[in-house]
């Protein structure tokens, strides 16, 4: 998956009268002059298998064709490593950046720590929050407006790592040794209050500096109403896209807003979206509505929900085994009546008013593989559609499946690149053609996202998935690690889901191919990728191997066991098919 720059070789022509091509010695990571915040770094590249390659003078192992992956500790600042094979030698520059904000050599707050950094908004009463990074023993305080609120010192606290950290095993949490300083306080009555003003005072010393963010207060009376603009508006559980995302609002919602923090609105019902991802409604009253009758019908291979608003609210999914639930926001009941008949999908509905604005729909369902789902409004109608079990024929084991295969990266995009520079993008190609073969001959309709090396956007990717409404949608890739992992042990198949749905599919095809090829696990993971998010079929996102491991990179380029890994996992697809008739 992971990207890796800075591909140098090294090759000296002798002068003779036949000109004679030396050994090369190839590093593809790191690249020159790389920056990183971990405290390793793993080297990946290859060279002639006889003879050795030293890094610092320190002999690296090597696996039998002569690639090597060895990590190095690092420290802060600037590192300099010496690649050598025989006569050639590549001097590599990595600097390791601190985590924790800096003080300044003289009196003064750490660069970037005063908090708020952007303009926020928040509601009367609601708590106002204010944080610096200052030296030990100083007295800081702030003053907003007519306010000066004093910031204490606060307890140590755990340093979370990076969520990529599942990927090494190093899932740690850190104490900060940094003297941060707190304080909130709340402001009744709306207004622009202006840009908060700093002060530090140390040793008979005061130095003031006024914060980035200015803080507004609204009126509860005159808050904006937001509609989501894009075809899915991604809600989030806070300020960035570092936060959780949650389902995603249909295009066309609309929703109060209660907060602002940057470019970001907070909704009505919690959730943060991008201000880019919607507009503002000019007047318009926050959106609530009653609902009664919930339309039903059978289609094609889908049942149907529609759920008739007044106004377009915020909704929320929830999936397990045997439930799918529905949550509308801003939403009062006044239902009598339900329609549902006997349905090859759902065997009830129930609803409850969960709070006076909040109602649940709960969809209990007649079997435990769930097949995927559409939600979108038509004009002021919530419309659900819940995909039946493909109709799975007896002349072929996957006759009348249609399988959407996606092979990872391409174009511009390399991926991962092995020690040799060849490019995850090309391998993930082969065996996405190799697994399309193999089940076509099975019976399967196969759609492939690119059959050649183009660009294909991760949108894009999403959206032929909704538009070909697969069975099911495999992402196919190969694998590498973060700076501090440890490419030269790290190996092996792994799995990656997002919706319940996938788990199963993701569960057993690990399971499944593991065993029959006797690979290592790398593990199942759910993750928040572009190719596990699409609801509208189970997604699953395979990485087949690691491109950064020197031994597993000679079977990834291996054509018979390309091969091998194609027929095992047509194999394992057509079993779960049977699994979960």
């Amino acid at each position: 998956m992971k990207k890796l720059l800075g591909l140098v070789s090294f090759s000296f022509i002798f002068p003779s009268s036949v000109a004679v091509a030396q050994p090369s010695l190839l590093v593809v990571y790191p690249p020159a002059n790389h920056q990183t915040s971990t405290e390793k770094i793993f080297f990946i590249g290859t060279a002639p298998a006889d003879g050795q390659v030293l890094i610092n003078g320190t002999p690296v192992n090597r696996s039998k064709a002569g690639h090597f992956a060895p990590s190095f500790p690092l420290q802060l600042g600037e590192n300099i490593f010496k690649v050598r094979y025989q006569n050639q030698e590549r001097e590599i520059k990595v600097t390791r950046l601190s985590t924790q904000p800096q003080l300044p050599d003289g009196l003064g707050f750490a660069k970037d720590s005063l908090t708020p950094a952007v303009d926020i908004a928040r509601l009367p009463g609601e708590l106002i929050c204010f944080s610096a990074v200052a030296p030990p023993q100083a007295n800081v305080s702030v003053k907003l407006a007519s306010q000066t609120v004093n910031l204490l010192p606060q307890p140590s606290k755990a340093e979370l790592p990076a969520n990529s950290s599942i990927l090494t095993g190093r899932n740690q949490a850190t104490i900060s040794n940094i003297s941060k300083y707190q304080g909130c306080t709340t402001v009744a009555n709306p207004g622009d209050l202006g840009q908060p003003l700093f002060s530090l005072t140390l040793k008979g010393q005061t130095i003031t500096q006024l914060g980035s963010g200015k803080v507004q207060i609204l009126a509860p009376e005159r808050l904006a109403v937001a509609e989501v603009i894009a075809a899915s508006g991604v809600a989030r559980t806070g300020t960035s896209t570092d936060y959780s995302r949650l389902t995603p609002l249909p295009q066309g919602t609309r929703a109060t807003v209660t907060g602002t923090e940057g470019d970001w609105l907070r909704l009505d019902y919690g959730a943060w979206i991008n201000s880019k991802e919607t507009k503002i409604i000019p007047g318009a009253v926050p959106p609530q509505t009653v609902i009664r009758s919930v339309g039903y019908r059978q289609l094609a291979g889908v049942t149907e929900m529609r759920f008739p608003l007044q106004v377009p609210v915020p909704v929320s999914v929830e999936q397990s085994d045997r439930t799918f639930a529905l949550t509308l926001y801003n939403t009062t009941a006044q239902t009598d009546t339900i329609r549902l008949d006997d349905d090859p999908l759902i065997s009830r509905l129930d609803w409850q008013q969960v709070t006076p604005n909040q109602i649940k729909y709960t969809f209990n369902l007649k079997k435990l593989q769930q097949w995927g789902y559409k939600l979108r409004y038509d004009n002021t109608t919530l419309v659900l559609s819940l995909r039946h079990a493909p109709n799975i024929q007896n002349r072929k084991p996957l006759s009348g499946i249609k399988i959407l295969l996606d092979p990872g990266h391409g174009g511009k995009e390399s991926g991962a690149i092995g020690p040799t520079g060849y490019p995850e993008k090309d391998v993930n190609l082969v065996v996405s053609k190799l697994l399309r073969d193999e089940l076509v001959q099975r019976g399967a309709k196969v759609v492939m996202t690119r059959e050649d090396d183009r660009d294909v956007s991760l949108v894009e990717r999403q959206e032929i998935i909704s538009k070909e409404e697969p069975a099911i949608a495999l992402s196919i890739h190969y694998n590498s690690l973060p700076d501090n992992g440890d490419a030269e042990k790290t190996k092996g198949f792994g799995s990656f889901w997002y919706h319940p749905q996938s788990h199963n599919l993701a569960i057993f095809l690990q399971n499944y191919v593991v065993n029959k090829l006797r690979k290592p696990s790398y593990g199942v993971f759910w993750n928040n990728l572009a190719l596990t998010r699409p609801s509208t079929a189970p997604s699953v996102l395979l990485e087949l191997g690691f491109m950064s491991n020197p031994n597993e990179f000679e079977e990834i380029v291996n054509s018979q066991e390309q091969k091998k890994m194609a027929k095992t996992l047509a194999d394992g697809v057509t079993e779960w098919f049977k699994t979960v008739k």
